[in-house]
């Protein structure tokens, strides 16, 4: 089996040409298992998984 490094390429800037932020995920999270992001009106949930994924719902 072949393993060669996943080759990640940097975000395109959006039409304003602002670069789009990188925040690692374990400062983001700082230690916890989930939070809790306000957006508007709405409040969505990012919690880590049992596999280390992340996973965003509303």
């Amino acid at each position: 089996m072949n393993h060669q490094p996943r080759v990640v390429r940097a975000a395109e800037p959006d039409p304003s040409g602002v670069a789009p932020l990188v925040v690692d995920s374990v400062t983001l999270m700082a230690g916890r298992r989930e939070l809790l992001i306000r957006h508007g009106d709405d409040v969505y949930r990012l919690r880590v998984t049992a596999s280390n994924k992340l996973i965003l719902t509303k």
